[in-house]
Parts: C-alpha cells; structure tokens; sequence
C-alpha cells in the first residue's frame, strides 16, 4: 500500500506505482480518507505538457471537472493519481505517455508520446450508491461461513468482490460497507438471504483487478445445469471459447451480471432465479430448447477465459470519439426501435460520455459533439418517460436545451415529463413556446389538450378536496354549536 500510496511532505516528490507516474505534494489535505474507484470526484486542474505550454485547465473555464474514479472516464494517470489524495489536497502529477495519451496523443493540443504535468486540485468526493455497476467498489475479506450448528459451509482467505454484486447474499455485502480495514464481526443471517435473485461461487481466483464491463467482448467457458443436474448447454470446452459482448442481450441478464463480476481466468458457480433467466425474456436458444424454461432457476459453471475492453475515450483522438459515440447511438437508436428500453438508454449515456469533455476539439468537431450530444439526449429522454422516470427526462431535456434553446422536441418532452410530475404551469410554459416556434405542430397541439385535461382534472380534485375540507369545518362549528346548546349553565355562587 505504501507504494501505491506513499505518505508525502509538501515539496516532496515521489513515484505512484511502478509505471513512472510521479507526484509531488504541493499542499497537504484534510484527514486521512481518500476516494475510491466507483467515487464522484470533482477536481480543478491545469495541464501542461513537460516544456510548460498549457493546453487545459478548469481555471480558465472557472468551472470544476467531475468525473467517475477508476472507470476509465479519464487517462490512467489521472485514475491512478487522484486516488491518493486526499479532499483539499493540491499536487502536481507528471503522467508519462503510456498513462496518457500514448502513441496516438490528442491533436491538435497533445503531441504524439507526450509526457503531461496536471496541477491538481480535490475539491470533494462522493461515494456512490449504486456500488455494483461497471466495476465498482471492491472488499478484500477473510472469512467463514457456518451453519447454525457450527457446520462449515465455506471459507476464504482473501477474496475480492464487488460489494453487491450477490456474493452469497445481501446481508453478506451489506455488513462489509459498514467495515472498517481489520474489523472482525459475527454476522448472523436470516433465511431471507435465499431470496438473492442471483448468486455465485468462487471456484478458482482471478487474476489482476480489471473486470468485463458493458461493450466488452468475453470469451467464456460454461456449462448450464437445471436443479436436477441436467446439462442443457455447454459451451466454450470443445469447440473453443465461447464469446459474447456484455449488454447486447445475446446471452440471459444473470449470465452477464455474473460475468461483470468476474476476473480473468476466475472460475465460478452461479444460481440464476427465473428472472435474471429465461423467466422475463424472449429467448429461443438452444438453452431453452434443451429444457431449461421460464419456471426453471439455472446453474452455471463459468470460466472468464479472457476478455477485450472497448477502448476507453482517454485512449482516443477526437475523430475517434466522435466516431464510437456516433456508433453508440446507432446501436441506441436499434434497440430503441426493438423495444429494447433500457438498453437503447444506456448506449445514449454512453455516447454523451465520449463527447462530454470536448474543450480540445476544433470548431468542426465542436458542431459534431454538439448534434451527437442534442440527438442522444433527447433520444434519451424519450426513453426515460417510456421508462417513468419523468425526473430524468426533465434533466436530458434541459441539458438540450442549454445547447439549442429553440428545440421543439425538447420542450415537448420536458413538457410531457412536467405533466407526469404535476408541475402544471412550467408544463404550459414549454408548450406555449414550443407552439410559438412551430405554431402547426400537431404533437403540438395534441400535448396542449392533454395539459387542458389535466389542469381540469387537477382543478376538480382541488374543489373536491377543499369542499370536503370545508364541509367537515362546517360540520364540526354545528356540532359545537349544538353541544353548546345542551350543556346547563353554571351559576357561580360565590360572587
């Protein structure tokens, strides 16, 4: 730990891991905490190649950058670096090209093979909640698993999985988030951990850090099982390794949620609920000719042979960027007209990600990422509402129209997901400018009755509520009245 994460004076300069990334400590943070890979950081930074030229900086745009720690949202470098700060630390990290942007570099600002300084600033961190996606956040344990009776069940000395990724059960990765580094408990677990959708089994450890993400292509070895042990797929033994991209639906979802948890070379079992298998899915697979059904929960012996990432967007020029986003939302736009929902959303996010930082492009490449962003925001909005989720459709529709104010779409769709929201009067606001700009629009014009009804309908239960409101004051001052009238008068005597 203390090379990855070497203790610093101000002034001191020092190596971070083994691949020439160096830091020097310019000033000191608060406490003793440092984020981790999953972690909302959010940094200002200036960056200058090795002669001094300056080529970026947050500074000048006086806005902070924020990002995802450990993900590969930015180079390596930075990746590496940043999580050995700690919240107000000020350093400077002199990036080599492998951790930077390597033989390709960045035209027009980064030559080929250059060495980068970023003068950093961590101004705060967040952890995430939603821990179990794209890699996560990683527990190293010791530990044993016993029956009631004593009996042992399993034990381990020294596995890392990603907390929540239904390694044994929730209880199991719920307790770890509460650890601190060398904590011992006894835990004690209910049946109910049984009800895990999805669980797996470590056989045989991985190697390394690095796990299959979204878009990357795996190359597996596995046999499926259903609970009376009949084999009813085997893949990847005889015929050579099995291979398919993750999130691209060509295997059942537990299958690839096991899989995004796994190393390279790891072996394990997994217990896949209806759900996760062919319960909820349209399959017609050989796996489920072979036997296996929507009622059936399925068994997997997997080995992750090996794995090819996508190359991240720090590896990539601008025209690669702006080419792999453009592919992202034709894949979105695919499985959008497939009914496909989810996944259509994920690769527009996934587009907006590799234009979102587009301060080195020219003018021209500037144009493309805007129309990419515009497109894939609002293709991801109307998503969102097919999805229900009215306040994130609002948020994709207001980052369009930060872009482009005049977008009718945009201000159609945040007045649709305003209705769903009950914000009435901004719902009007958005239909009223969107008619002005395009006065014969008859989604238009339809959306403008939907909110008449609305208001009408909202209008009526308001009378409704305060009439009932009213009646009840008004039955209540009767009632008083009338107890009034009942009760005798009381003469004070000592007057």
């Amino acid at each position: 730990d203390d090379q990855i994460n070497p203790i610093f004076k101000a002034g001191e300069e020092k190596d971070i891991g083994n691949d020439g990334l160096k830091k020097k400590l310019v000033k000191e943070g608060e406490g003793w905490e440092t984020p981790k890979n999953g972690y909302d950081v959010e940094v200002h930074y200036t960056g200058a190649l090795i002669d001094g030229t300056k080529f970026d900086s947050s500074l000048d745009r006086g806005t902070p950058f924020k990002f995802k720690l450990g993900l590969g949202q930015v180079i390596k470098g930075w990746d590496e670096g940043i999580k050995t700060m700690k919240k107000g630390e000020n350093a400077i990290f002199t990036v080599p090209p492998e951790l930077a942007y390597g033989e390709s570099g960045s035209p027009p600002t980064i030559p080929p093979n250059a060495t980068l300084q970023f003068d950093v600033e961590l101004i705060s961190w967040t952890s995430v909640k939603d821990i179990c996606q794209d890699g996560g956040i990683f527990k190293k344990i010791l530990y044993e698993v016993c029956l009631e009776d004593g009996t042992l069940v399993s034990k381990s000395h020294g596995v890392e999985f990603t907390v929540g990724d239904g390694y044994f059960c929730p209880a199991f990765a719920e307790a770890v988030k509460t650890m601190k580094k060398g904590e011992k408990v006894l835990l004690t677990v209910k049946p109910q951990c049984k009800d895990k959708k999805i669980l797996k089994k470590i056989l045989k450890e991985g190697e390394g850090y690095d796990r299959p993400y979204n878009g990357t292509m795996v190359q597996v070895k596995l046999i499926g099982k259903l609970e009376d042990g009949m084999i009813f797929v085997k893949k990847g033994h005889d015929e050579g390794s099995f291979e398919f991209k993750v999130d691209e639906g060509q295997v059942i979802d537990g299958l690839e949620k096991t899989v995004k948890t796994m190393k390279k070379g790891e072996h394990a079992l997994t217990t896949i609920q209806p759900e996760y298998a062919f319960g909820s899915s349209e399959y017609s697979t050989p796996e489920y000719a072979f036997g296996s059904s929507e009622y059936s929960t399925v068994y997997y012996e997997v080995e992750l042979v090996s794995f090819v990432k996508e190359k991240e967007s720090w590896e990539m020029n601008a025209p690669e960027k702006i080419e792999a986003s453009g592919k992202k939302k034709e894949e979105g736009n695919v499985l959008f007209t497939a009914g496909n929902i989810e996944r259509a959303s994920k690769r527009y996010e996934k587009a907006v990600r590799y234009i979102e930082h587009d301060y080195s492009f020219n003018h021209e490449e500037q144009q493309q990422s805007k129309l990419l962003k515009v497109t894939c925001n609002l293709n991801n909005a109307a998503c969102q509402l097919k999805l229900k989720d009215y306040k994130q459709a609002e948020e994709l529709c207001t980052k369009v129209l930060e872009l482009e104010s005049r977008n009718v779409k945009a201000l159609y769709r945040r007045a649709q997901a305003y209705i769903q929201l009950v914000d009435l009067d901004l719902a009007e606001a958005d239909i009223k400018k969107a008619l002005e700009i395009d006065p014969g629009n008859r989604e238009l014009k339809m959306g403008c009755r939907v909110l008449k009804e609305k208001m009408r309908e909202y209008k009526k239960k308001d009378a409704q509520f305060y009439g009932n409101i009213f009646a009840k004051m008004n039955l209540q001052q009767a009632n008083a009245a009338k107890q009034e009238q009942r009760t005798p008068m009381i003469i004070d005597n000592k007057a």
